[in-house]
């Protein structure tokens, strides 16, 4: 399995990689919290599609990521979320509180 990591890829866009579950869950919350707060601009992009396999952790970390950007006047959207993920999302009926770039 692929470590996990986020990281910031370019100007405004996240790069979220790896298996997200219980292992890798509170490291990648408490990154992604930091990216979030220091990345520039007021428009921020999550990309996903570096994401081998997740687990519930991983839509967990996109509603505390959507929650880190608001507290610091900064928008979130998701582009590439795995199909596992978005079959989560869906099941829980969070789909719709998830802004999609695709």
């Amino acid at each position: 399995m692929s470590k996990a990591a986020i990281r910031q890829s370019e100007p405004g866009v996240l790069a979220l990689s790896g298996v997200l579950d219980y292992s890798s869950g509170p490291f990648l919350r408490e990154q992604g919290k930091v990216l979030i707060g220091t990345a520039q601009g007021r428009d921020l992009v999550l990309d996903c599609a570096g994401v081998a396999k997740s687990t519930s952790v991983g839509l967990s970390l996109l509603l505390a990521y959507m929650r880190d950007a608001k507290a610091v006047s900064k928008r979130l959207r998701v582009r590439g979320m795995p199909q596992d993920m978005y079959q989560i999302a869906q099941v829980c009926g969070l789909l719709e509180l998830i802004p999609l770039e695709d």
